[in-house]
């Protein structure tokens, strides 16, 4: 009688490691939903999504911050 056995199949690939720059790239991207998901995939393989967070965090507190300041800009000039 012949066992079956599962054909062997080679172990997945390690992820890989974004850099700082694929990172904020990854980042941007997808603060403006434009990123591909080829490159989406990559940043969701990456091993330690913590650069990820923190650099979606700074973002996004510099995109309030920018708003805030053109509002306060646009104010200050136009209200008196």
């Amino acid at each position: 009688m012949a066992e079956n056995t599962p054909p062997s199949s080679s172990p997945p690939p390690p992820p890989l490691k974004s850099s700082l720059l694929q990172a904020l790239r990854g980042v941007l991207a997808a603060l403006f939903g434009v990123q591909s998901e080829k490159n989406q995939q990559r940043d969701f393989s990456a091993t330690h999504p913590w650069m990820y967070i923190l650099i979606g965090l700074v973002a996004t507190v510099m995109f309030v911050a920018g708003l805030m300041a053109v509002v306060f800009w646009i104010i200050r000039t136009y209200a008196t």
